[in-house]
């Protein structure tokens, strides 16, 4: 008993946490599918999901604003108001059209670089997503802490507990994904219906307050005019600080990852993930020019900074303020929910970026489809971040930043690619400028507040090391989600007595390669059939990718029979077909392959990672031996 008690503890566990992983027989699939989008909604419903993520930067963003711009603040966002209608709004409305399964820009990136380049240069952005998510995380759970310590409601004792009150609520939004988390739109939609509608209030009652008070706003124009000798020198700064403004672009990617859940066919998809994006974007610039106006002229300045009850929650300053505590109470409670929230849809974000990408490269673990352990994977790296930035909102700002602005300058990039590509040489030149404009943004971020970039590099290096080594492990895998037959191939595996092939690197393809070839398979095998030799053929289009679908065709050249196929490897495609015609026809199938040209075994493991090719027969053989654990059904490999 003491012995099987850990036993059954462990298996416990490792059932729960694997909870939800697709199972597929590993001798007939490969390991990964696409899965079909959940319940669609109408695309105001489905906006309100993007919007938890996009809105709640109120939360923090007209702090963030006044801390880096000062009394310039409503002119700073003003230029990032004009470059979220005139630049990102275009960029993923073009995106949406051209994208619109949710891949979103990294897939346009993909398509237009194939093989291995577009692979690697979507591992590298997806450190930058990555890090976009994460910090979503950190930072919004650091902001709803600000404005539960700051409520006055809460006792002075828990002032100092910024960095425990974050590390609380990131690791009660993993609970909830370890329990269960679906799909919550209806909640989405409550959270910004509320949470916009008590903006409103404060807003409209900030302004009232600057409008009946006109010295205030006679005492920021006299402090405009002493800082700065000019309106261009006023601009030029702006147009300096707005990077550290980029928090207020975010949401667009998630605009696009979100139109699954639209509801109609693609077209009505298309047109429903251009109103959200549209109406987001609008809504959104609205209350960044009030707000940022609002706050710079009502609230001190030195409320803004770290200390200040202003820090990371200037509307919700205006709210206890003018409103009382009351009002400010439930307008925290609101903030408090969409910013938590917000972490709920970066965290879903994350679990759906992963199985879309790096497992369909066989670049993650088998367990990584899973949705526990990757959940308890980003929860301990969140924690690990907010404990670095001390759950300061302003100091992970840059980081944040950095990752929103690398994904917009991508989505710029991708976009121009694929109108000069399609001959559309206006909209390209119109976009490129769109991407020079995000490019000096991204720029002047990274050299202002470099740790963004530390973070997302750090991401990519993990996750290019992990997706490699992945990738290694996982070689002999079989690979082939399906198999199909056209008739003159089944027609002869169906004449054939015992099925017998002979592997055939394609080359000339003549007359004397197959008699070259049917001489060696006598002279090495002693094979000899009364049907004619069956030769098999595989080509690698592209070895990048980690699976395919085999079709498998038959032709006559020169009197000789052979079966053709390409795939993205050549020894698991072969063991894949044998397993193949085995279940099909019962007969126990043989390949024949000659020794390759001697060589180095670590090139030949090189060539086969990379190339889908190198030492054929024993990676075959191997591949076989790890799908059929039963030596009496395995399929033969013979070499000579």
């Amino acid at each position: 008993m003491n012995v099987s008690a850990p036993v059954r503890t462990e298996s416990g566990l490792r059932q729960w946490l694997l909870h939800g992983l697709p199972r597929s027989d590993p001798r007939t699939t490969g390991p990964h599918h696409e899965e079909s989008p959940g319940h669609q909604h109408a695309w105001w419903q489905v906006m309100c999901l993007t919007g938890v993520d996009y809105f709640s930067t109120l939360g923090y963003q007209p702090g963030i604003a006044a801390l880096a711009a000062g009394t310039l603040s409503p002119i700073a966002t003003l230029l990032l108001v004009a470059l979220t209608l005139a630049g990102a709004l275009p960029t993923y409305r073009a995106v949406a059209e051209q994208s619109p399964h949710g891949l979103g820009s990294l897939s346009m990136l993909e398509n237009l670089l194939p093989g291995w380049r577009g692979k690697l240069l979507v591992l590298f952005l997806l450190g930058f997503v990555a890090t976009a998510f994460i910090v979503t995380i950190t930072l919004s759970a650091a902001d709803a802490t600000a404005h539960v310590l700051h409520n006055p409601f809460v006792p002075e004792f828990f002032s100092d507990w910024q960095v425990p009150v974050t590390l609380a609520l990131i690791a009660a939004l993993g609970g909830v994904f370890l329990i269960g988390f679906s799909e919550a739109i209806s909640i989405a939609v409550v959270l910004v219906a509320v949470y916009l509608s008590l903006n409103v209030v404060v807003v409209a009652v900030a302004l009232q307050r600057v409008l009946a008070s006109p010295d205030l706003v006679a005492d920021w124009q006299r402090a405009l005019t002493v800082e700065y000798s000019s309106p261009v020198a006023m601009i030029a700064v702006s147009l300096y600080v707005m990077p550290k403004l980029a928090l207020g672009l975010s949401g667009f990617e998630t605009g696009v990852a979100v139109m699954p859940l639209v509801k109609g066919d693609l077209r009505h998809r298309i047109a429903g993930a251009k109103k959200l994006l549209t109406t987001a974007a609008i809504i959104m610039s609205g209350f960044l020019i009030t707000s940022s106006f609002a706050t710079t002229v009502l609230i001190p300045a030195e409320e803004f900074a770290e200390g200040g009850n202003a820090n990371g929650r200037a509307l919700a300053y205006l709210a206890h303020e003018y409103l009382g505590d009351w009002f400010g109470t439930a307008y925290d409670i609101s903030t408090i929910a969409i910013l938590w929230f917000a972490g709920a849809s970066a965290m879903a974000g994350l679990l759906n970026i992963v199985p879309r990408y790096l497992p369909r490269y066989g670049m993650a673990p088998n367990w990584s489809r899973a949705a526990r352990p990757m959940v308890l994977v980003f929860t301990a790296i969140s924690f690990v971040i907010t404990v670095s930035f001390g759950a300061d909102v302003e100091s992970q700002g840059g980081a944040y930043a950095t990752g929103v602005l690398a994904l917009i300058l991508s989505a710029a990039v991708a976009v121009t690619l694929s109108a000069w590509v399609r001959g559309r040489t206006r909209p390209a030149i119109l976009f490129g400028v769109v991407a020079l404009v995000f490019a000096y943004a991204t720029v002047a971020n990274i050299i202002e507040r470099p740790d963004g970039l530390v973070i997302a590099l750090l991401f990519v290096l993990a996750i290019v090391v992990t997706s490699l080594i992945s990738r290694a492990t996982r070689s002999t895998e079989l690979r082939v989600t399906s198999i199909t037959l056209d008739d003159l191939a089944r027609r002869y595996i169906n004449e054939a007595g015992d099925i017998r092939l002979i592997a055939n690197e394609p080359n000339a393809r003549d007359c004397a390669e197959y008699v070259d070839k049917t001489r060696e398979a006598w002279e090495l095998h002693r094979l000899r059939t009364a049907e004619g030799p069956l030769f098999l053929e595989v080509t690698v289009p592209d070895a990048s990718e980690f699976e395919s679908e085999l079709r498998v065709v038959g032709e006559e050249r020169h009197g000789f029979r052979v079966l053709r196929m390409e795939s993205t490897t050549i020894a698991n495609s072969i063991a894949a077909l044998l397993l193949y015609l085995r279940d099909e026809t019962g007969k126990t199938p043989h390949v024949y392959f000659h020794w390759a040209a001697e060589g180095n075994p670590i090139g030949a493991l090189l060539r086969y990672l990379v190339f889908g090719g190198g030492d054929i027969p024993p990676l075959t053989r191997e591949v076989l031996r790890q799908a059929e654990p039963e030596t009496a059904r395995r399929p033969v490999v013979h070499v000579g």
